[in-house]
């Protein structure tokens, strides 16, 4: 298990370590906000269990929204380069990020792998951490959204036995709906219930990216991202370049 976030042996984690390597993080993940803010770049950090759906949903929405926006992502797993190439084989500038052994993405990762994407040719840059539950909630990664794709096949219960998680996300999106008729007693208002414990503001779409269900809700909601972080942008320009200031 990985040490940074505290899950491993407790007699080598200590609070101030802890604190620390947190600190360090906010750091790197306050340069990685500059960066998405600076080429107007709406960042998601894309979260889940480990088969949620997470990699497929990225590559349904590439197929989706066609040439409308621009998608780039990187993908974050302890081994293999198997989801950023099914990303890549969408359609999706992507890359891997590979963890060894840690449970989560960090900011430090994530200002690495961005080097390797030419940022003012993206309009949304997905960060699809490591299937985990827990660990990746408390790591600012410098994104401006938090989304948790939850699985039907996963159980209703999974918000409230995992809250931290939930208590932090901005959307949920219910994947592979179309399994439901296959799982006896669990329905979407099950999950939406759980949700409405622990979400401060409770959102969630049902969605299916083989079947297609909910994908042009959750398109929406990217679009009134985007043009939100599109307006903050234009915003921030025309505060440097105020009326009568030299332009660069």
């Amino acid at each position: 298990m990985c040490l940074e976030c505290g899950c491993g042996d407790t007699e080598i984690v200590r609070v101030d370590v802890h604190e620390k390597i947190l600190a360090g993080n906010e750091r790197a993940a306050a340069h990685n906000r500059e960066h998405f803010a600076a080429n107007g770049i709406l960042a998601l950090n894309l979260m889940g269990s480990p088969g949620s759906g997470k990699t497929a949903l990225l590559e349904a929405t590439a197929a989706r929204i066609g040439g409308d926006f621009r998608l780039g992502a990187v993908s974050g797993d302890l081994a293999t380069e198997r989801d950023a190439e099914r990303l890549r084989a969408a359609g999706i500038p992507a890359r891997s990020i590979t963890t060894g052994n840690a449970c989560h993405l960090d900011a430090a990762m994530v200002h690495h792998a961005l080097h390797d994407f030419s940022a003012h040719r993206l309009d949304i840059f997905a960060i699809e951490n490591v299937g985990n539950l827990v660990c990746p909630a408390v790591y600012d990664l410098g994104q401006h959204a938090n989304v948790v794709a939850l699985s039907v096949t996963e159980g209703e219960d999974k918000p409230l036995k995992y809250p931290v998680m939930f208590l932090k996300a901005d959307l949920v999106l219910l994947t592979k709906v179309d399994l439901l008729p296959h799982l006896k007693g669990v329905s979407v208002a099950g999950f939406a219930d759980a949700l409405s414990r622990v979400m401060p503001a409770p959102k969630m779409i049902a969605v299916s990216a083989y079947r297609g269900d909910g994908l042009d809700e959750w398109i929406g909601w990217l679009r009134e991202r985007l043009a939100l972080r599109a307006g903050k942008h234009s915003g921030a320009h025309a505060h440097t370049h105020a009326p009568g200031a030299p332009r660069s």
